[in-house]
C-alpha cells in the first residue's frame, strides 16, 4: 500500500463525511438543486439519505484497509458516484443555482470532475490490481 494510495483514501474519505454531513446539516437546501424531478421520492428524504450513506461511505474509507474489503469499498464508493451522477446533470439542465455555480459554463465544468471521483475512489483503493489478482488466483493453471 503506497502512502499516496493511503492519503487519496483518506482524503476522500474525509471529503465523504463533510459532504454527507452537509447534507444533514447547513447544505440541505443547496443539496436540494441536485435531486432530479423524475425522481418519485421526497426531495428532502433524498437529500437526507444520501448524506447517511455518503458520511458511511466516507467511515468506511476510513476504516477498512485489508484487501479484498478497501477495494470493495472503493467499487461502492465509485457505485455512488456514477449513481449520482443525475442529481449534477439535472442542476445543470434545470439551470440551478447551488454551491455557487450560478451559470451553465461553471455546471457544466462541475460535471467533468464527477468521472475524475470515480477514477479517484478506484485507484485509491486499488480496485482493480485486487480484482485482477483475485481473478490470476481463481483462474485454472
Amino acid at each position: 500500500m503506497t502512502m499516496l494510495a493511503v492519503a487519496a483514501q483518506v482524503l476522500l474519505g474525509l471529503i465523504l463525511v463533510g459532504t454527507g454531513t452537509g447534507h444533514l446539516t447547513v447544505l440541505r437546501e443547496e443539496f436540494h438543486a441536485q435531486v432530479p424531478a423524475w425522481v418519485p421520492l421526497d426531495a428532502g428524504f433524498v437529500v437526507i439519505a444520501s448524506g447517511v450513506v455518503e458520511v458511511l461511505l466516507g467511515l468506511a474509507l476510513l476504516s477498512v484497509w485489508r484487501q479484498p474489503y478497501r477495494a470493495v469499498v472503493g467499487a461502492v464508493v465509485a457505485a455512488f458516484f456514477v449513481a449520482i451522477f443525475p442529481g449534477n446533470v439535472a442542476q445543470f439542465t434545470g439551470h440551478r443555482d447551488a454551491f455557487g455555480l450560478d451559470s451553465d459554463l461553471e455546471r457544466g465544468v462541475r460535471l467533468l470532475f464527477q468521472p475524475l471521483l470515480v477514477v479517484w475512489a478506484l485507484a485509491a483503493t486499488h480496485v482493480l490490481r485486487t480484482w485482477r489478482a483475485y481473478r490470476r488466483r481463481d483462474s485454472p493453471a
